[in-house]
């Protein structure tokens, strides 16, 4: 089996031969790990069952200093572009020629974060109580751009899946009231998923905190994988028990307690608890909550692999 149809299998919770994983580093923790270990490089050291690869895609441009302000810009913010097309068409076709991986094109931050982006996150959250018109109305535009810039390589065969993402949660509960989200968030994901699945691709959202009350919902509009499921903010047992038939999960082992001050042999147990439960039956992409940071003690990172790569 290749690692690509490895990865297909988990999230269709068909039965594998090993769970697949997918690490990431921060930039600084990727420094400090390949300077400290002597590794060239910690992508080929890690050697993960994903690629991933960023599309070209989109930010805000010429924001007047009323955006950042309390109360509804009177101004329309530009756009601009970044990211070519023909280089990533050029990586996309290197990346599957030269590899059996399963390869994940990288969003992050596509929708809510977005208008809290233009309008910081205070403010934004403000506008959705006080003003949901024009909060509906910036999210509209957001998603209408996103609509675009998807269409544009939806069309690559190389792609397998695309992960989107907007943080809803803190770490006791949604940034918003359940209704807020499904009135003004929902349709936005919905369209974009559809979109995706149209292009036989499988849909995978970033959302940090506890996100909980919107994962029937996700559900419902078609997500297949949900990422960093993190164990500080919800309850791994419950996630799998209620939701692990309809839901592949990417992440769940603890970056904020079990990596950071743990020990090696701690580190380890965690991770094949973790391991052992999220996959049952499949479903389950092995990873940390996030990307491991520079407080990340290397022998914790050696032994996060190990277990990753040899079970």
């Amino acid at each position: 089996m290749d690692r690509r149809q490895l990865v297909k299998d988990a999230i269709s919770h068909k039965a594998t031969n090993r769970v697949p994983f997918c690490i990431d580093f921060t930039r600084e923790a990727k420094t400090k790990f390949e300077n400290e270990t002597g590794h060239r490089s910690s992508e080929e050291f890690l050697d993960n069952d994903i690629i991933e690869i960023q599309p070209p895609w989109w930010q805000w441009d010429s924001l007047e200093p009323e955006w950042r302000a309390a109360g509804v810009p009177a101004t329309i913010p530009g756009v601009a572009g970044s990211g070519s097309y023909p280089d990533f068409r050029d990586q996309l076709k290197l990346a599957r020629d030269h590899s059996d991986k399963y390869i994940l094109a990288l969003v992050y931050g596509s929708h809510f974060e977005k208008a809290n982006a233009a309008r910081g996150i205070e403010n934004f959250l403000a506008d959705m109580a006080g003003d949901p018109e024009f909060a509906q109305a910036l999210l509209n535009r957001i998603i209408e751009k996103n609509m675009v810039m998807l269409d544009n390589f939806m069309g690559c065969p190389e792609i397998d899946g695309v992960l989107l993402g907007s943080d809803w949660g803190s770490q006791h509960d949604l940034l918003m009231s359940p209704d807020t989200w499904e009135n003004m968030i929902r349709p936005g994901e919905a369209r974009e998923y559809d979109l995706v699945h149209s292009a036989g691709k499988d849909v995978w959202v970033h959302s940090c905190g506890n996100i909980v009350k919107t994962i029937p919902s996700l559900i419902e509009i078609g997500l297949d994988v949900l990422n960093p499921v993190q164990p500080e903010c919800m309850d791994l047992g419950l996630l799998k028990r209620e939701f692990g038939n309809d839901l592949a999960f990417w992440g769940g082992i603890s970056t904020q307690n079990a990596l950071p001050f743990g020990t090696a042999a701690g580190v380890k147990e965690e991770v094949r608890r973790v391991r052992d439960l999220m996959s049952l039956d499949g479903g389950y992409i092995l990873a940390p909550a996030q990307h491991i940071q520079a407080d990340v003690p290397i022998e914790n990172i050696l032994a996060l692999v190990d277990v990753a790569q040899n079970g």
